[in-house]
């Protein structure tokens, strides 16, 4: 993280004891500069802005939305393993699609966003009463900031509830519910309206917040899923708002894939928004414990011991091309050696059982954010949570989807030639895009074979599925990925069945019904 981010992030420790005081008003003037007299310096103006974003530190947090985006889908697994990992059930029912209300994984990332929604519209209410005296200039700009945030965080929970409060007012009153489609269309309008407000530079100043081109990404992925959402799609609009991106000419794609998501990403051409992590001051990165063994502290010469939980489901990584990189970019694979000496220290085999019992060494754990020497329970690497390559991606779906495979398959060869030594490889065609899956669906039998098929029918755009897969693996994308494929809610993976079409929105959780009595609960549960 920069030193200028280190400073705005940590701004949020202080804005709230800033700007929520106690109730006792009288004060003793000790200088000249009053409330009237007083000229807010840009740091001040950073501080109050500050407090809207740090809830989305929580991402890569404990039981945070990567979570939630990777353990009900086909890549993540946490299975029980010697040292426990059954923590109640709660990654089984993740797995199992068996969720309920009272769970704290699906509960967490509305609590975050409604968090992050709350810290804007107080923002929003200190610039529009005067609380803080700025300029007109300034009151526009930190106000479509702060909206285009919030929308950001609506985003997201449009895609995990659905039917959510628009809360678009700092107010006592308990929130009125709305539907998925009234939130999608507040989304669209706010986006709509600040854009033009919003800032288009991109250098260190503007770093993790929302310019103009994170709001057209943001757009771009709300009409991406738009047919989920309301039931209409929007590909023409999804295409029209990543040119947008794309004739900036602000961002290019990363010549090394691995440098994406190294220690000290923030200078990387492909960072659209990113969520700045630094594991001292902003230390709530710690998905990497969960992902490694005890003994990758040996592997990886780390000053913390990993907990070794999460691992992969084989049969994602059999999807992958034999000559494709990505997948030792992304996988820790077989012998892991001492970083002092070389030695073996253990072997990760592919193969897991069953969700219900599996050793330390079984399955492949995530590599694909880089572990400093000397890393502790957090992580400096900073969050892609919007990348460029995500822009040529949406761009390319929505060409195949309006029958422009050709062009599509362009781009996705561009985006595949970084990961593959040979261009031949790394070519795609129109027509391999249309193609079916080349995930082999249906639940596992202990010995790794399928035992119970499901659901077999051809997925349409299935090959583009998994190219998505393959680039996005770990970024928090695939269960909005596999919705709008039509394949979370229809097919068999690893232990897990289909429950239905209801849980591809999560339950409301039971504390916040039992808070506001206007809210219902989502169908089916």
């Amino acid at each position: 993280m920069t030193s200028f981010m280190i400073k705005f992030w940590m701004f949020a420790l202080v804005a709230g004891f800033t700007f929520v005081g106690c109730t006792n008003l009288d004060e003793e003037v000790f200088s000249e500069v009053t409330e009237d007299s007083f000229v807010p310096a840009e740091t001040d103006i950073v501080a109050v802005m500050a407090s809207a974003y740090t809830p989305l530190r929580y991402i890569m947090g404990w039981q945070g939305y990567f979570d939630v985006q990777e353990e009900p889908a086909d890549m993540f697994v946490t299975p029980t393993r010697p040292n426990g990992w059954d923590d109640g059930g709660t990654y089984k029912r993740m797995h199992f699609h068996k969720w309920d209300n009272t769970q704290y994984q699906p509960r967490n990332s509305w609590i975050t966003c409604f968090n992050g929604i709350n810290s804007a519209n107080r923002v929003i209410l200190q610039i529009e009463s005067g609380g803080l005296p700025v300029s007109e200039e300034q009151a526009a700009n930190i106000v479509a900031e702060m909206r285009a945030l919030r929308a950001l965080y609506y985003s997201m929970l449009i895609d995990t509830h659905g039917n959510v409060p628009i809360i678009a007012s700092y107010s006592d009153e308990l929130p009125v519910q709305s539907n998925r489609e009234e939130v999608y269309n507040f989304i669209v309008s706010e986006l709509t309206e600040v854009i033009p407000s919003l800032s288009e530079t991109v250098d260190q100043s503007t770093y993790g917040r929302m310019t103009k081109w994170a709001a057209y990404h943001v757009l771009a992925e709300v009409y991406l899923n738009a047919e989920v959402y309301t039931g209409t799609p929007q590909w023409d609009k999804c295409i029209a708002a990543c040119n947008e991106i794309i004739n900036s000419k602000k961002y290019s794609l990363s010549a090394n894939y691995r440098d994406i998501f190294s220690a000290q990403n923030e200078g990387n051409p492909e960072m659209v928004f990113a969520v700045p992590y630094d594991q001292i001051y902003a230390a709530e990165w710690n998905a990497h414990m969960k992902m490694l063994l005890p003994d990758h502290r040996l592997v990886f010469d780390m000053e913390s011991q990993p907990w070794g939980g999460s691992s992969c489901n084989p049969q994602f990584i059999d999807s992958y091309e034999a000559t494709d990189k990505r997948l030792s970019d992304t996988w820790l694979m077989g012998d892991q050696l001492n970083a002092k000496d070389g030695s073996v220290v253990m072997t990760l085999v592919k193969e897991m059982p069953s969700i219900y019992d599996c050793t330390f060494t079984e399955g492949f754990r995530c590599a694909k954010y880089e572990i400093e020497p000397g890393a502790t329970g957090a992580l400096n690497n900073d969050f892609p949570f919007l990348r460029y390559t995500e822009v040529l991606m949406m761009k390319a779906e929505s060409l195949l989807r309006t029958g422009q495979s050709g062009v599509a398959a362009q781009i996705v060869t561009e985006v595949r030639m970084r990961s593959f030594d040979n261009p031949a490889d790394a070519t795609v065609t129109g027509a391999e895009l249309e193609a079916d899956t080349t995930v082999e669906y249906g639940t596992l039998a202990e010995d790794g074979s399928i035992d119970a098929p499901g659901d077999q029918s051809p997925v349409q755009y299935g090959r583009f599925l998994d190219e998505l897969g393959w680039e996005f693996a770990a970024e928090a994308h695939r269960r909005t990925d596999l919705i709008r494929f039509g394949v979370f809610q229809t097919k068999n993976w690893y232990n897990h069945t289909p429950q239905g079409d209801h849980t591809i929105i999560f339950p409301i959780g039971l504390e916040e019904l039992n808070t506001n009595t206007n809210l219902k609960q989502n169908p089916g549960y």
